[in-house]
């Protein structure tokens, strides 16, 4: 699969509507905070998302990157992407998508000799997302 399909594949991934059920949930309060937490991670994604479509991160990149959050994260060669779920498939879906995109983009990094990975990502990203997926 190329890069091109891979990423659009993770596009059509994260835009899937996470399903939450209130009935999970013991009040309001607990329901909404979970849905921020995922529409964070939906936010995190994208931005992930432009940084590899913009720079040298290949295909082979990306499916060797999967490594990242337990490899439950795979490509599919009809440009679909297989998730096994952990625990609650709505909370991790779109954080296993950031996780598989920052190993991309660490490994990335690795290969350009960067020295402070960190600063670099703080740079990068913001400090919201260099804490949640570049520690």
């Amino acid at each position: 699969m190329e890069k091109v399909a891979m990423l659009d594949a993770v596009r059509r991934f994260i835009r899937q509507r996470p399903g939450l059920k209130f009935g999970n949930y013991g009040d309001v309060k607990a329901y909404r905070q979970e849905a921020r937490g995922i529409l964070r991670d939906y936010r995190d994604a994208q931005e992930l998302l432009r940084f590899v479509a913009m720079f040298s991160i290949s295909a082979e990149d990306l499916t060797a990157a999967t490594r990242a959050y337990s490899g439950r994260l795979q490509f599919q060669p009809n440009g679909t992407i297989r998730y096994c779920a952990g625990q609650y498939w709505p909370t991790e879906y779109r954080a296993a998508v950031c996780s598989v995109l920052a190993q991309a983009i660490l490994d990335y990094w690795y290969r350009c000799d960067y020295k402070d990975i960190p600063k670099r990502a703080r740079q990068e990203f913001g400090r919201g997302i260099a804490a949640r997926w570049f520690r």
